[in-house]
């Protein structure tokens, strides 16, 4: 049976990051057949055979020592080895993987709830594209005679890679050495930072590299059970706990991460978290980059502000490179070029150089590069990080989403607002935004300009059944307002 129909009869189907969905779908025989399918990809590309080595490892959802478990099947099933990682940031997996030149493959459901898994497969030369997936989605898989249960399970003693002892943390050390080189082991010599764990796979690792650079490190709030923490739509909970820790008056920072640790999420002394895009924003400028691609949900501040040459792409990652490849082509030699997502996540597709010391190209999602290069800039400006926040364009935004919102409904809404004209439109949102609606943008779900410079972008999320508003605005609680307003009026459209 091809990979494709594996999906339409899962639902667990590849969305803007991997394949992700349903635990309950996620039987030990379909992430088996998803690896399987992956590895012959790389065959097929003359990047995978008997003998090569493959990075496996995850984040610390309940479901995930499973899967690792059946996608380390896959990798010996077709005579690959197994380098266990076991729980480990999905950047740094990638990272050493593709420093070594092998592919990896990282089981993880990002920052979705627990009932939710995924995988997300990296090439040698770095995540797949949307042609690798098409490549996948193609092939036809089959199931050996029992290696499975009727229900699915694996029948064999493949170890998990969890409860056995990982190799070495060689992967984490690459990745460390990577960002100890290039901004120094003093770095941030004299910051008294918070660390939010939750259930972050990178809640121990990264405060540790965190103290490697000088920073004085807090741990806060761990959790027992998986939390899902999405820096895009931040919780009223993490914004409850931000305004508490910056009530106490203890931290220049506090910084956290998705469930994976590729997104980041960082409040100022205030306990106020940054918009992705503007922390996006601040570590470009600090690594002096020349171009910029960034997704469509991201607010106009990249344009305003004149720093860079940018360049939109549709939201995901897969998208965001492709659009770095595309400036890093006709860009000068010596130019740097990164990318960033609404959600922080921050990628490096050529040399980042500065005081002599190089950056190497990273062109995957990654948290805590812009968080040590914002707090970096602000200790040796002496200045507190609100006070680097206020330098930006005076562009806000706000993004949130309605959850178990099928996919079905999420598609109708668009269709018939793209469909919309410019009056329609303007009738349509009267009771929210006031004003006129004079462009539309459907790059990407479709993103609505107002007369008064207000804006509000709607899409289905990629990869789950939920229902993404982004809005923008002058100012902080207008673009609140709207979200909220539009939220409300999305739930019943």
């Amino acid at each position: 049976m091809r990979i494709s129909e594996w999906m339409a009869e899962s639902g667990v189907k590849f969305g803007t990051s991997g394949a992700r969905g349903l635990v309950s779908r996620m039987d030990d025989r379909l992430c088996f057949v998803y690896a399987t399918g992956f590895l012959k990809h790389l065959e097929n590309l003359g990047e995978f055979g008997p003998g090569t080595k493959v990075a496996l490892g995850g984040d610390l959802r309940p479901s995930t020592p499973r899967i690792v478990r059946a996608c380390a099947a896959a990798v010996r099933r077709l005579g690959g080895e197994v380098l266990h990682c076991g729980a480990i940031p999905s950047p740094a997996l990638a990272c050493g993987a593709m420093a070594r030149g092998i592919p990896s493959i990282m089981v993880t459901g990002s920052h979705i709830p627990a009932d939710r898994n995924g995988i997300k497969f990296t090439r040698a030369s770095g995540e797949i594209r949307k042609e690798d997936e098409r490549g996948i989605s193609a092939l036809e898989v089959e199931v050996p005679d029992g290696l499975f249960s009727p229900e699915g399970a694996l029948l064999s003693d493949e170890p998990d890679g969890f409860g056995a002892v990982p190799e070495a943390g060689w992967a984490h050390e690459i990745y460390a050495k990577r960002i100890l080189e290039f901004l120094g082991g003093g770095a941030l010599r004299g910051l008294r930072l918070g660390y939010y764990q939750h259930s972050a796979v990178g809640r121990d690792f990264l405060p540790e590299l965190l103290r490697r650079m000088g920073a004085e490190v807090e741990p806060l709030a761990r959790a027992e059970e998986f939390v899902p923490v999405d820096t895009e739509a931040i919780s009223d909970r993490d914004r409850k706990l931000g305004r508490e820790w910056g009530a106490l008056g203890r931290y220049d920072a506090v910084l956290s991460t998705d469930g994976d640790s590729d997104r980041p999420l960082l409040a100022d002394e205030r306990g106020i978290w940054w918009r992705g895009d503007a922390l996006g924003l601040t570590a470009a400028r600090e690594l002096g980059a020349r171009a910029v691609a960034l997704p469509a949900s991201c607010t106009t501040g990249a344009e305003l502000c004149g720093w860079f040459e940018i360049l939109r792409t549709k939201i995901g990652s897969p998208y965001v490179i492709a659009g770095m490849e595309e400036l890093a082509a006709r860009a000068p030699e010596g130019a740097s070029v990164v990318g960033f997502e609404a959600n922080g996540g921050f990628l490096v597709q050529t040399e980042a150089r500065r005081d002599g010391r190089v950056l190497p190209p990273l062109p995957t999602r990654d948290a805590l590069l812009p968080m040590v290069l914002a707090l970096s800039a602000a200790s040796r400006r002496k200045i507190p990080l609100s006070a680097l926040l206020a330098e930006l364009p005076a562009r806000a935004g706000a993004s949130g989403l309605l959850r178990e919102y099928p996919t079905e409904r999420s598609a109708a809404a668009i269709e018939r607002l793209r469909r919309a004209t410019l009056p329609e439109l303007t009738a349509e949102f009267a009771g929210i935004e006031g004003t006129e609606a004079v462009r539309v943008d459907d790059l990407d779900g479709v993103r609505i300009f107002f007369a008064d410079g207000d804006t509000i972008h709607l899409r289905p999320s990629g990869n789950a059944p939920e229902f993404r508003c982004y809005t923008e605005s002058g100012s902080e609680e207008r673009a609140e307002e709207l979200l909220a307003k539009t939220l409300a009026a999305m739930a019943e459209f």
